[in-house]
């Protein structure tokens, strides 16, 4: 009896584990926290505190949301430099309704971003950048590909600045329970703590990540490609303790 009690709390522990490393991970650092709101966009007025990244297609406000609809790359970055610990947060659509770039795919984002060549200006070379996804693979960041590669996968990466991109087994998410639904409108919380980051949707912890090394501030960015978004509600809040 004795050894089986020990199996099973062995068993109990090691599931616990991976459910702390893996989709559908631990419990929000968001919970229970005050939270000072810093940023907002309602996308109702115009596109004052973002600059777009794309070279083919749109980014335009429709009907108090942001439309982002492309034939290919778009990047869009928030104006402002961000430090933790923050909270950012959005309501996202992936829209399918018969339109030319309407592919269920890639809702990403970059957070804590900073190009090492010029690491206090994101955007001194924004005017030579069209968006295409290489483009961004040198710089310092943390990265979700949410229903990526035609919607099969959904991913967290961590850019170390050097143009590598590494990808934990445990980060490579490939159940349709993580995948995108054609319409149907996500709410995304991302969690920049210093060395924790939390990316989650609906109020479930998809990523939980320990950095020995964090990324402490950087620029947030919408990104995309081929395909037609709509986003609204974007929140930046100060977490206290």
């Amino acid at each position: 009896m004795r050894m089986m009690l020990r199996t099973s709390t062995t068993l109990i522990a090691i599931s616990l584990l991976l459910t702390c490393i893996t989709g559908g991970a631990g419990e929000s650092l968001r919970e229970g926290r005050q939270r000072t709101l810093l940023y907002s966009d309602d996308f109702d007025k115009d596109l004052s505190q973002w600059v777009v990244e794309q070279s083919k297609g749109t980014t335009r406000l429709v009907n108090g949301q942001l439309d982002i609809d492309g034939g290919g790359g778009c990047t869009m970055w928030f104006k402002q430099r961000l430090s933790a610990p923050v909270l950012i947060e959005y309501e996202a659509t992936p829209v399918k309704a018969g339109g030319r770039h309407d592919r269920v795919s890639d809702l990403n984002c970059f957070w804590m971003a900073i190009d090492p060549r010029h690491p206090e200006d994101i955007f001194a070379k924004t005017d030579s950048r069209t968006g295409d996804f290489g483009e961004y693979h040198p710089f310092r960041l943390y990265y979700v590909g949410y229903g990526g590669n035609n919607n099969s996968s959904t991913r967290f990466r961590r850019y170390p600045g050097d143009g590598s991109r590494p990808l934990l087994p445990e980060h490579d998410l490939k159940d349709e329970k993580f995948l995108l639904k054609p319409n149907k409108t996500l709410k995304i919380q991302i969690v920049s703590d210093g060395s924790r980051q939390q990316y989650i949707r609906n109020g479930e912890v998809i990523f939980d990540f320990t950095d020995d090394k964090p990324f402490r501030e950087g620029w947030f960015g919408f990104r995309t490609v081929s395909n037609h978004l709509k986003i609204d509600n974007f929140r930046v809040y100060r977490l206290g303790d």
